[in-house]
């Protein structure tokens, strides 16, 4: 399990902890308990074994294996005694115990043909002879109808609780309107995001985003906060922001990275992974109030705060005999100031004078636990978010976090300074080889991070590190990158994630960042790798986009083609923001203020104070002009 799981506290509290059953479990089983964040590689294979044993999976998992590690027996939440339709804990132990002895044959025989689907089942086709047809605008158009069947119009988001934010199927939407002009890809969009900003998912006191929602209104989450959750929404936001400029998102993001540096950042400038849903063994414990609480911190505010929050005497949510609310906004705040007769700015001042002080009071409550390990993989999701924050706002701050972010990666997680990395991080010690998606997501920090910074080492980086994934994680027959190097060792399997779950496949990542770097270097190869690998997922992208959110905003950009742009200008800074401001979703963009030839976007441009913004595409550029507005024109010609 994973130290965020609400089951996983619970099994470990009825069972784990009773002596009774240790008992049974020390006497006939070689116990070994893991973190599923800290060996994802290992939760993969077995997540997968169990959900082909009983159709479905989840956390705690639990799996019983032969000596040689081969699964052949598990499922998730196991009771105490019987009840819920499940055999008891204790039942399975014995159950599990006796078979092993008397019918060991047969359990061998099920762990070989289980671990041979499981191989099976980690094979991917050919490419289809018909693949070329899937990079043409209708197939991007037949994605984003098969987007729209689930969309909730409501309550934004897409399917049925529980909810969960699908930050890349949102980004694709705001993508699409801004090619195609789609008001309802729009709409969809900002009414997701708005219902989550709103809603009880976001903590309207403290910031930040919880797991996921229970109910199809946002209004009762799954109270853990975790690092890659808000990366995600914090990357998705930044760019609702940039397209709309829209100021309410602009204050979202300021609270979500208040959030991440008060309650998530480590002092030498990591990220930790994870607060706890629970507090004191009740779930939401510390983000919940009672009416009378609210009313003796805010005195003659009360009546408007509350109104406004929907805070009352009988509460908005009730688990057992507890009455509570959780803080979410029902009401437009200009209908509010109209029905209430108060000014925007009076509204503005109660409410965050109101958030203050309930945090302050918060404060003094039990704190949920924090789950301090330091992930590679989640640290460059929220460096990747950062750097597109301050393109959002402007705010050196954000850069300079990612940059210390990224300079507290180099110097802990980097195996002897070299591009090999490890996973994990906590008190000082790194630890665990880094997997696939670790280095994905890095490789894409690090581009990012050039292209707020203009500091052309991160890009370097970036190119030996792909190099390394190249040698290390491909197969050679698919294209596809393995989760584990070639240099592991110790799991049954090599597995290949292709489908975006909670976080992006870090194949899907590996492609962009393949994508991205071939303009970068002027390196066809890396194109066609990535192109290549697009090809065979193919149909399925399309078919289930919700499922391929990061693969489609590949394809959707290999069909529309990207603005490669080079600023080019003596103390080119103050315009380089105004380009980051700009809403260009498909583009790579360097900037300097010397002449350098090092880089086919900056060979032969010259610096120059008049003209010094080229746009190009496929290294053919365009007359270069010295406004942003001057760019855009030749971007989006009318």
């Amino acid at each position: 399990g994973y130290s965020a799981c609400h089951w996983c506290h619970v099994m470990e509290k009825e069972s784990f902890e009773d002596e009774a059953t240790a008992v049974i479990m020390n006497k006939h089983f070689i116990n070994i308990k893991i973190d599923r964040e800290e060996r994802p590689d290992l939760d993969h294979i077995y997540m997968d074994a169990v959900q082909a044993m009983t159709g479905s999976g989840g956390w705690p998992l639990n799996v019983f294996l032969t000596p040689d590690t081969m699964p052949f027996y598990g499922g998730t939440y196991f009771p105490p005694v019987r009840a819920y339709n499940r055999s008891s804990w204790k039942e399975v132990l014995l159950g599990v115990s006796k078979a092993f002895n008397e019918k060991r044959n047969e359990i061998d025989e099920q762990a070989e043909t289980l671990t041979a689907h499981l191989v099976k089942s980690n094979s991917f086709g050919a490419i289809s002879p018909d693949a070329d047809d899937l990079f043409k605008a209708e197939k991007l158009e037949d994605a984003y109808k098969v987007i729209m069947k689930t969309a909730d119009r409501k309550w934004g988001g897409f399917g049925n609780a529980p909810k969960f934010p699908q930050s890349f199927v949102i980004q694709y939407l705001l993508r699409y309107h801004y090619s195609y002009g789609e008001k309802e890809a729009l709409d969809q969009a900002m009414i997701s995001l708005d219902k989550m900003v709103d809603g009880g998912i976001y903590d309207q006191v403290g910031g930040g985003f919880a797991r996921y929602s229970t109910d199809a209104e946002w209004l009762v989450p799954h109270f853990e906060k975790m690092l890659y959750d808000n990366a995600l929404l914090l990357s998705v936001i930044s760019e609702a922001y940039q397209h709309t400029k829209i100021e309410k998102y602009k204050g979202v993001i300021d609270e979500m990275i208040s959030f991440i540096q008060r309650d998530l950042t480590h002092p030498q400038g990591g990220f930790y992974s994870a607060l706890d849903a629970d507090s004191e063994g009740e779930e939401g414990k510390f983000y919940v109030w009672k009416y009378e609480e609210v009313k003796e911190i805010l005195k003659d505010q009360t009546e408007l705060f509350c109104s406004f929050f929907d805070i009352s005497p009988e509460g908005n949510w009730t688990e057992g005999d507890a009455i509570k609310n959780i803080l979410w906004r029902k009401i437009d705040e200009k209908k509010f100031c109209e029905l209430n007769k108060i000014s925007g700015n009076e509204l503005k001042d109660i409410l965050q004078s109101g958030k203050e002080k309930l945090l302050k009071e918060r404060y003094k409550r039990t704190s949920p636990q924090l789950d301090d390990k330091i992930l590679l993989s989640w640290n460059c999701l929220m460096n990747t978010a950062l750097s597109k924050a301050f393109a959002a706002t402007g705010n050196i701050n954000y850069r300079q976090l990612a940059i210390k972010n990224m300079q507290f990666l180099f110097n802990e997680f980097s195996e002897n300074k070299s591009d090999a990395f490890f996973h994990s991080w906590k008190n000082g010690r790194a630890k665990h080889p880094a997997f696939l998606d670790d280095y994905a997501y890095l490789i894409q920090a690090l581009i990012q991070l050039q292209e707020i910074t203009g500091n052309t080492d991160y890009l370097i980086k970036a190119k030996k590190i792909t190099e390394l994934v190249i040698e290390n994680f491909e197969e050679k027959d698919s294209g596809f990158f393995y989760y584990t190097s070639v240099n592991q060792k110790d799991i049954l399997l090599r597995k290949k994630e292709v489908y975006d779950g909670a976080q992006p496949s870090g194949n899907a990542i590996m492609a962009d960042n393949l994508y991205r770097l071939s303009l970068y270097f002027d390196n066809p190869e890396w194109r066609e790798k990535a192109v290549g690998i697009v090809k065979v997922l193919g149909k399925a992208i399309v078919s289930h986009p919700t499922s391929f959110g990061a693969w489609l905003g590949l394809l959707q950009e290999l069909v529309e083609g990207t603005s490669e742009i080079a600023l080019v200008k003596p103390d080119p800074e103050s315009l380089h923001i105004k380009v980051l401001d700009a809403y260009i979703p498909h583009k790579i963009l360097m900037c300097t203020g010397v002449e350098s030839n090092l880089f086919p976007l900056l060979r032969g441009k010259r610096v120059s104070v008049r003209e010094n913004l080229y746009l190009c595409r496929n290294y053919t550029c365009q007359k270069p002009v010295n406004t942003v507005n001057q760019l855009i024109a030749l971007i989006r010609p009318k």
